[in-house]
């Protein structure tokens, strides 16, 4: 990977505290795993930034390449990877991803 994609990749990372790089927005998502990784942080009311991996090669496989996961979307957290929609899936039922947005201090809307 270039040391440009890296940079870009590393300073969207940096500079939101939640950072989804996925298939198209979050508002016109472009996959299936995209759009419901995208829902569960739109139920939960989470501020976070959608980077569509779709608009740049170089940055769709740098972003496989940075964290070492093979798949899109994947989930930043505070610099922190989280995982990919299976991942994030099953947090959110068991109620883990509430409680580690809770633990990295990011507002969201708590399930009833």
């Amino acid at each position: 990977m270039d040391q440009q994609t890296n940079d870009l990749i590393k300073n969207e990372i940096e500079s939101n505290d939640v950072c989804l790089f996925m298939k198209g927005t979050p508002d016109a998502p472009q996959c299936g795993f995209s759009m419901a990784t995208s829902n569960i942080l739109k139920l939960l009311e989470v501020n976070f930034k959608g980077i569509n991996v779709l608009e740049d090669q170089k940055l769709r496989e740098g972003i496989k390449i940075y964290s070492d996961w093979p798949t899109i979307p994947q989930l930043y957290i505070k610099n922190e990877f989280v995982g990919g929609c299976d991942i994030i899936k099953e947090m959110f039922e068991t109620g883990e991803l509430a409680k580690l947005l809770e633990s990295k201090s990011i507002n969201f809307k708590a399930k009833n």
